[in-house]
């Protein structure tokens, strides 16, 4: 791993233990039952997603970090992949946290938008490709 790479990898550990302690945070929530949390179902979801997607894109994070040094790339490309894999796990999360800051919203503030849309635009036109993909082919 070359010497950027680590600095971007060491930057991305530090939010690890963020991650950790909020994890644990909301299940002492969940287990000890408490009102202000338990009251809350939308900010429930999206705190819990948002440290669920925290978690798994760190990991994407620190592999894509090893992907970036083995690509060849010049060294402007290899800077912006390192910048954007090191946004992902940072900026998405803090979609989903922002969004219900205050404790009496009702639905998620404008803030949602920095996590990418859940399904793709040609499912959302169509609706689920799965179940019906000659619909959404023709």
């Amino acid at each position: 791993m070359s010497t950027d790479s680590l600095h971007f990898a060491g930057v991305v550990l530090i939010t690890v233990p963020t991650i950790a302690f909020g994890g644990a945070r909301l299940l002492r929530a969940i287990y000890r039952r408490e009102a202000g949390y338990l009251d809350d179902p939308i900010g429930q979801n999206l705190r819990r997603a948002g440290h669920a997607h925290a978690g798994v894109l760190v990991i994407f994070t620190l592999v894509g970090l090893l992907l970036v040094d083995q690509a060849d790339l010049s060294s402007g490309l290899r800077w912006l992949a390192r910048y954007t894999l090191v946004a992902a796990p940072i900026l998405m999360p803090l979609g989903f946290f922002l969004s219900v800051a205050s404790p009496r919203s009702q639905s998620p503030n404008n803030l949602i938008y920095l996590r990418p849309p859940r399904r793709p635009v040609a499912q959302r036109r169509c609706g689920n490709a799965r179940y019906r993909p000659v619909q959404c082919l023709s």
